[in-house]
């Protein structure tokens, strides 16, 4: 069964004087690359929450936040009042000396200077913690059942392309007599208006032979064959296979453009054009395999 690297997960944790919502979203990448958004009142718990991420979601480009928003009528904080009346004195004393008009938008100004507003120190409670802690575990799971859900559709698609495959390498039989037939007639008939009629036949037939082995392509397709069966195999083991599937498609590109290179008929080529075509679509989405 496999995973995808994309994945969202949310849960909510009701305290008395706030709400906390803890949201994680990831996309594909080939490392663990986490970035988090931690309120300071958490802060301290930072490097709990990031082993634990990085131990369950193992790959992706991970974003986890952590959202607080106060219910109650205390607030963590303030104005700094004494921050305010130092500044309004001091633009006061400045109006006088320099003889300006002083501001007729005093709050719109003051607000905006530096530590007029004060945060609160909050220590962090164990129990609170705990609670949001078992949020940040719902999260998790939700985020777990989401990667496996879009998993779930990965698999389709790779099982349905692969059978795709499969069948195109069973119609590339259709024509390979036919080619040979067509080789060996070009050769001879090309032998024929060139040079004189009487030639060494035994000699053509090992120069054909040897040819028509450089165009022989069962070894190419017993190779892919086998990629193909291989990667369903894979497919189907545990979790984090993503980048093992991602070489099995490489050397199944690497037979099919072998196949092209030898086909030698203009409706073994197209069946090929073909194969590629749903390989790409493979290799597309297998990068987003855990």
């Amino acid at each position: 069964m496999i995973q995808s690297m994309t994945g969202f997960g949310k849960a909510v944790a009701e305290l008395p004087s706030k709400k906390v919502t803890i949201e994680i979203k990831s996309l594909n990448s080939k490392q663990m690359d986490l970035s988090t958004r931690i309120p300071g009142v958490y802060r301290e718990k930072e490097m709990l929450v990031r082993s634990i991420l990085a131990q369950e979601l193992e790959r992706g480009k991970v974003d986890f936040s952590i959202f607080v928003e106060s219910i109650g009528k205390e607030s963590g904080t303030s104005m700094n009042v004494s921050v305010i009346e130092n500044y309004m004195n001091q633009i006061n004393t400045l109006s006088q000396s320099l003889n300006i008009p002083v501001p007729e938008n005093w709050f719109e100004i003051l607000l905006k200077l530096p530590d007029v507003m004060k945060s609160d120190i909050q220590e962090l409670d164990e129990e609170e913690w705990n609670i949001v802690f078992e949020a940040i575990k719902q999260a998790l799971k939700q985020f777990t059942a989401f990667r496996i859900q879009e998993g779930k559709m990965l698999e389709a698609l790779f099982t349905e392309k692969i059978a795709s495959i499969k069948s195109m390498l069973g119609e590339l039989e259709l024509y390979e007599a036919e080619r040979i037939e067509k080789v060996r007639a070009r050769i001879e008939e090309a032998l024929e208006n060139t040079i004189s009629k009487d030639y060494d036949k035994n000699r053509l037939e090992q120069e054909m032979i040897y040819y028509i082995e450089k165009l022989d392509v069962n070894e190419e397709k017993n190779r892919l064959a086998n990629h193909l069966k291989y990667f369903l195999e894979t497919m189907n083991n545990a979790k984090g296979q993503g980048k093992k599937l991602g070489f099995i498609a490489q050397e199944m590109g690497r037979e099919i453009n072998t196949l092209g290179s030898k086909s030698n008929h203009s409706e073994m080529q197209k069946i090929v054009v073909r194969m590629k075509d749903e390989l790409e679509q493979i290799k597309e989405q297998v990068l987003n395999v855990l």
